[in-house]
């Protein structure tokens, strides 16, 4: 390989290193602003109703379907072993351990994450960012540290909402419609999951994923090019690179969760 050749690889590994280092310092910067967030807690919880509310309408119609979806494959799936009256459990294990908080997070990247990226990078691109600078006043604390703190506080929050939505759904398929025992439906619910074991698990997967997706939303946000079509990509790389790391990381907890 030519000198050149390496030069550009070793250009290219350094740039690669220096943004990871950004991005750890910015992390570990926004975990240690949590008091100085709390103390001015109102632009919190601005941020909570701006993530939340606005997020609560796809949250809920999405648990909705995923849920109808669920009692229909697992009635025709437990049928063939004269199973159905463990429909219930089904439905109630598969939205709590899994499909809550993944789809939860990937919902919650695609509508409250890219609004904060293009919010966040129009203000970089609008210099209002280098305006409050110039001031004396700290962006990342006035205007990072609420958002992500308000995501971080959000995403429990509506994957609980979307779980008990698809519970409900599927409550609807599987006793109005499909002629499933009401009490069977409950009582193998209420018997098969465990406080700690399903429902706890669950919210340590939202929290986490709560602070990578904020995270990634943020930090593409504040490190996009100042120019439309910067705003444009960053917005793309935070749907992607949130997407992935939700995925990875739940195969991550899952094993330490129930084991490899």
């Amino acid at each position: 390989m030519s000198r050149a050749g390496l030069s550009e690889i070793g250009f290219a590994v350094r740039v690669w290193l220096a943004n990871i280092g950004y991005g750890a310092r910015l992390f570990v910067r926004l975990f240690w602003l949590l008091g100085a967030a709390l103390r001015r807690f109102a632009l919190v919880r601005e941020q909570i109703h701006f993530l939340g509310n606005y997020s609560l309408a796809i949250i809920g119609v999405s648990g909705l379907f995923v849920g109808f979806v669920l009692a229909l494959q697992g009635y025709y799936t437990l049928q063939r072993f004269g199973s159905t009256e463990a429909l219930g459990l089904l439905v109630a294990l598969s939205l709590v351990r899994e499909l809550g908080p993944v789809i939860g997070a990937l919902l919650f990247a695609g509508r409250a994450g890219t609004s904060l990226t293009a919010e966040i990078g129009l203000m970089k691109a609008g210099e209002q960012l280098s305006a409050m600078e110039m001031m004396a006043v700290d962006p990342v604390e006035r205007i990072l540290a609420p958002r992500f703190w308000a995501g971080v506080i959000v995403l429990p929050v509506l994957t609980a909402v979307f779980s008990a939505v698809g519970i409900i759904g599927g409550w609807i398929v599987s006793v109005p419609l499909l002629g499933v025992d009401g009490g069977a439906f409950w009582s193998q619910m209420q018997a098969g999951v465990d406080v700690w074991s399903d429902i706890g698990n669950s919210v340590v997967k939202s929290l986490v994923f709560g602070v990578t997706v904020t995270f990634v939303a943020l930090l593409q946000g504040y490190v996009a090019t100042p120019t439309p079509e910067g705003v444009s990509r960053a917005t793309t790389r935070t749907v992607v690179m949130a997407s992935l790391s939700v995925l990875g990381l739940d195969f991550v907890l899952t094993a330490l969760m129930f084991g490899i």
